[in-house]
């Protein structure tokens, strides 16, 4: 079937801003606290100064002229608390305090949709939510719409200036911020997969796929859900939760006409080719225009350190994939049929799984770095060979031996590291990019 075959009304026929007045009365003029003073509760402190009583704190009392102390929070009742993204209420300073209060906690989503009723398509997902997000802000950006791109993505929502009436805001939601919503909808909602991740802080895999399931919940009539036709966690909790009204399956092997189309290298591992399909069914509902979609999939070059192609020879692919943090986001990258050489290493998540078919395997040599090899020794110990390190740079160095002598045979490096940099790095986009200048020197040498 065609994406474009089925074309919906004009979609920006309910953009129009209305204030409801429920809404905005529950934050209007009223007694605030934020929690956590980095971007997204900044941004949320310097959107409310000037319409209610607002306060901020954080635990390490950074921008400490802006912030309150721990007694000033204690001493004081508040009609709404704002937590941000990365406050686990379980592992904090304020731990009882929040969960006495857990009626009072919103998130900067629910603030922003208590102002705006702007059309939003928010984005969520284990893995994908980031690429898929940039794709659909150039689709809408080149046929001229006014869009913002915020959310996780790195872009709170509450920063944004100049919202027009007819502003679109697609939005990278992650469970940090769905878990706490309390009112927030957004007229396109999209589920990309689920698989177990962050169970450091939702703890259950069941806690983890309800904070996603609740992108779901909007309760307009002209509301569209895309869901993955072949994601059992999030189907298996639709079911529970019995939620019956009409979402959109998306199968995801049906992109084969369009990659013709698109002769578009990025698009041929199975992640990436997920977000396609899911890029080309959102497009066809927004009644998009299929030349400048397909134009923008052909330029499209992906985003920095998530399966970024940083190097290509008839010899030699070197792929940078640095914001994989699980191993589930690393298999749709194994899975390319080449003599692969694996780099990963890192803090791994907790209850996380190596889940790759065997098929693959003699086509994998893993080259595992860092503080936490047992655990990886221990997920790969009979499926993959692979070999330890004490760091990124002597793996690095032993693979460019390896392929030094194979140089008549087409290799691909792979970092795509399974885990979280903060071992070694402040986040995984630093990590990247000492990949990216590790791989300079040994290119120029």
């Amino acid at each position: 079937m065609d994406y474009f075959d089925n074309p919906c009304n004009d979609w920006f026929s309910n953009t129009q801003i209305k204030i409801t007045v429920k809404y905005l009365s529950i934050f209007l003029n009223k007694k605030i606290l934020i929690y956590g003073s980095g971007r997204s509760g900044l941004s949320a402190f310097k959107f409310l100064r000037k319409k209610c009583d607002v306060f901020l704190y954080d635990d390490f009392k950074r921008n400490s002229k802006k912030t309150v102390d721990y007694k000033f929070v204690k001493k004081n009742k508040f009609d709404f608390i704002i937590i941000s993204p990365g406050i686990d209420i379980n592992n904090c300073k304020l731990s009882a305090f929040l969960k006495k209060n857990l009626k009072k906690i919103y998130t900067d989503l629910d603030v922003f949709y208590s102002f705006y009723k702007n059309s939003c398509i928010s984005v969520t997902g284990t893995n994908g939510k980031s690429t898929t997000c940039q794709l659909l802000w150039e689709i809408l950006s080149r046929h001229k719409y006014d869009v913002k791109l915020v959310g996780n993505i790195g872009n709170p929502i509450l920063s944004t200036k100049n919202i027009k009436p007819k502003t679109i805001f697609v939005v990278e939601a992650s469970s940090y911020q769905l878990e706490y919503s309390q009112i927030f909808q957004s007229k396109y909602a999209v589920i990309l997969n689920i698989s177990p991740d962050h169970l450091e802080r939702h703890k259950t895999v069941n806690k983890y796929v309800q904070a996603k399931i609740k992108i779901l919940n909007s309760k307009s009539k002209n509301f569209f859900g895309f869901i993955n036709k072949k994601d059992l966690l999030t189907i298996k909790e639709l079911k529970r939760q019995k939620i019956k009204r009409k979402l959109f399956k998306i199968n995801t092997n049906s992109t084969n006409n369009i990659l013709e189309k698109i002769n578009n290298e990025y698009f041929l591992n199975e992640a990436n080719n997920e977000n396609l399909s899911f890029v080309m069914a959102i497009s066809s509902k927004l009644k998009l225009k299929k030349k400048i979609v397909f134009e923008t999939l052909k330029r499209f070059k992906g985003l920095k350190y998530r399966q970024q192609i940083i190097h290509k020879s008839p010899s030699l692919t070197i792929i940078n994939d640095s914001k994989s943090t699980t191993f589930s986001s690393s298999t749709s990258v194994l899975k390319k049929k080449l003599n692969i050489y694996w780099l990963l290493g890192g803090i791994p998540k907790i209850g996380d799984k190596f889940n790759l078919h065997k098929k693959y395997y003699s086509n994998i040599k893993a080259f595992i770095y860092g503080r936490n090899k047992k655990f990886f020794n221990d997920e790969l110990k009979g499926k993959i060979q692979f070999t330890n390190f004490k760091n990124l740079n002597q793996a690095l160095r032993r693979i460019f031996i390896i392929i030094k002598k194979e140089k008549f045979l087409k290799n691909t490096i792979i970092f795509s590291p399974s885990a979280a940099s903060f071992d070694s790095f402040k986040n995984f986009e630093d990590r990247g990019n000492y990949f990216n200048k590790l791989i300079k020197k040994y290119i120029n040498e």
